[in-house]
């Protein structure tokens, strides 16, 4: 037994109860003054900064939390369909770098409505209507957190647009995100994907985030039974899909 894994790990499970109170406060600080009084307009500029980074901290948490279960085998079967679950991953993301456009998600009633917002902020949605609506048995949480990661880093580099594409066949899950970035040379596809790397400035790109998201990803796919391939070049973009086993209901 590895207590020093199993310290970590409580600390990080109950990291979940602190941080969903303060997210609730702020909130309620931030949408009912009728009952908290009124905030001057820099108090809701600190509080708003403050609530994204909470929201990303407790995102952060789950992410741990979840990739914890992978690795150790546990994989949660649930039926869903794909349009609640990128509506909810697509919330998730904008609630941390645009509030507005996450309000703009909620409000869509259908596919045809969320493509046309989402083409406008940059983003190009290809999924059939029939595949949108249909329910599939997987691990929502994995697929939720493999989508969210993929699109966090595309985010982080594209120049105008992100394509997400999703399709299947009789036996696996086919996703994609493609972005129109500065790409990735060939002599770090690999190292891309291993914790702690990012491209910076030392080996021609800027410096983003932990470089913990793709090799999390990895792993989720891979105890998914799936896999995950790369396509780019420097100055083309990168494309990064993933295959997955469908579960036979």
């Amino acid at each position: 037994m590895d207590r020093k894994k199993i310290k970590i790990d409580l600390l990080i499970h109950d990291l979940k109860v602190p941080l969903a109170v303060v997210e609730s406060g702020i909130t309620l600080l931030l949408q009912k003054p009728e009952n908290y009084g009124p905030l001057t307009e820099k108090q809701k500029k600190v509080l708003k900064r403050t609530l994204r980074n909470t929201r990303s901290t407790r995102m952060l948490v789950n992410d741990a939390l979840e990739l914890e279960r992978s690795r150790e085998g546990i994989v949660n079967l649930t039926e869903f369909s794909f349009s609640s679950l990128l509506e909810e991953t697509l919330i998730e993301l904008f609630d941390l770098i645009d509030g507005r456009t996450s309000d703009l998600v909620k409000s869509c009633t259908g596919l045809a409505e969320l493509k046309e917002m989402l083409t406008e902020k940059g983003l190009t949605l290809d999924i059939d209507e029939r595949l949108w609506r249909r329910e599939f048995c997987l691990d929502e949480a994995k697929i939720k957190q493999i989508i969210r990661n993929l699109l966090n880093n595309a985010m982080k580099y594209r120049k105008r647009f992100i394509e997400i594409k999703i399709n299947k066949n009789d036996d696996f899950l086919f996703l994609s995100v493609t972005d129109d970035g500065e790409g990735i040379p060939p002599v770090f596809h690999k190292k891309i994907f291993e914790s702690y790397f990012h491209m910076g400035a030392e080996n021609g790109g800027t410096v983003r985030g932990s470089g913990l998201g793709l090799a999390g990803v990895m792993v989720l796919v891979e105890d998914l039974g799936g896999r995950l391939l790369l396509e780019s070049n420097e100055g083309q973009g990168a494309k990064f899909s993933v295959e997955v086993p469908l579960v036979k209901k």
